[in-house]
């Protein structure tokens, strides 16, 4: 009898990526924010959300893991209760993106059949540039502070299941996906803009794969921000405290009111007037135990993630503590209308969180206009 192909499954993790999220400095790239985010007591994910989604290959077939030593790999797949092969190890106590690129090289000369990595923009783009034109078929799981590329899974869990379908020899058509990262320069300027670096193969999985990340809200007609934002400063309670969350729509609020807040990172607003700017998660935990305030969100478009993409200072802790009910959402009828219908999407980093989010939420889309949208998580569904 004929044995089947072993499957070989690539690894790489990059052990800092989101570090700097719910510290609230918008990146980890460089040595010295990755120090400030610990000084702030951010806690590695990186590893913990790979384990998550390798959790949902167990028992898929006959795979075996090719990954890199320590942080960039191994503990999270034996974390995960696998057994993995190391074929590349760093050169220092701390990996680089240089690390990243000479692992993808040793993984794909490995022979690998997908290549599995967890991190954020700055990780695929240091993919994209050790990869060139190569069509070897790539995944990530969603790890970093910036996820605008679209080349990620919407979630670990529904990155472990698309890893699944393949490793079960399920037909999955393979597309070029975008990857794309912060213009740096136009983010000093005050402006969200993103760049596009190159891309990388990726499988076509409909729901499970993300959106490439856009200014939408930028293009909406300009009545429609105008409405929304009316609807807003109009309804605002005297004496709430208001915690205004990152996006060109939400930047909108702050733009009427004349106020500077940060263009990536959460302020807080009380009648008008800025209170604090650019707060991180235990600023933000200290802000809801003083006194009851109200968190102003709105979705990414078109990818619908609510919670999870650019905003991780809303830490489980920080979500827990000011109660689910306490989301205010804000989106015009064109960044609605891009998600084409999809859910909008919660990945707080704590699954059961997740499941307890309700099941829709009341968005403002316009002056007096109010829509009931729906959440929901596919991969969390029973």
């Amino acid at each position: 009898m004929k044995t089947p192909m072993t499957y070989r499954l690539g690894l790489i993790v990059n052990p800092v990526a989101g570090l700097g999220g719910a510290a609230g400095l918008h990146g980890s790239d460089a040595p010295e924010v990755r120090a400030e985010a610990l000084a702030r007591g951010a806690v590695p994910r990186a590893g913990a959300r790979t384990a998550a989604a390798l959790g949902e290959l167990g028992g898929v077939g006959n795979f075996e893991v090719l990954t890199c030593a320590g942080a960039m790999g191994e503990c999270a797949a034996e974390e995960a209760g696998l057994r993995p092969r190391v074929v590349y190890r760093s050169q220092g106590p701390e990996t680089s993106p240089a690390d990243t690129a000479a692992a993808a090289q040793t993984l794909v000369e490995s022979g690998v059949d997908l290549l599995l990595f967890a991190g954020g923009d700055g990780t695929a783009r240091d993919l994209c540039r050790a990869l060139g034109e190569r069509r070897q078929p790539v995944l990530g799981i969603p790890a970093g502070v910036k996820i605008h590329s679209a080349v990620y899974a919407v979630s670990p869990i529904a990155a472990g299941a698309l890893a699944a379908r393949m490793v079960r020899g399920e037909a999955v058509e393979l597309h070029p996906g975008e990857v794309r990262d912060l213009d740096e320069a136009a983010r000093r300027d005050g402006n969200l803009r993103t760049r596009y670096f190159g891309e990388l193969w990726v499988p076509d999985a409909g729901s499970l794969l993300q959106q490439v990340k856009g200014a939408v809200a930028a293009s909406d007609p300009q009545g429609e921000l105008e409405a929304l934002v009316d609807e807003w400063i109009e309804t605002q309670v005297p004496g709430r405290r208001y915690l205004v969350g990152p996006g060109s729509t939400t930047r909108a609020l702050l733009d009427r009111l004349g106020l500077r807040g940060s263009v990536l990172g959460f302020d807080l607003l009380c009648d008008g007037a800025l209170l604090a700017r650019d707060l991180y998660a235990a600023q933000i935990q200290d802000a809801v135990a003083q006194a009851p305030l109200t968190l102003v969100l709105s979705p990414t478009a078109p990818q619908g993630h609510l919670i999870g993409r650019g905003n991780q200072q809303l830490t489980p802790e920080v979500l827990r503590a000011l109660g689910l009910h306490q989301i205010q959402v804000l989106a015009t009828p064109g960044k609605l209308a891009a998600l084409r219908g999809r859910p909008l999407r919660i990945d707080s980093g704590d699954a059961e969180l997740d499941r307890d989010f309700a099941r829709h939420v009341e968005v403002i889309v316009g002056y007096g206009q109010r829509v009931l949208y729906p959440v929901g998580n596919p991969e969390y569904a029973p």
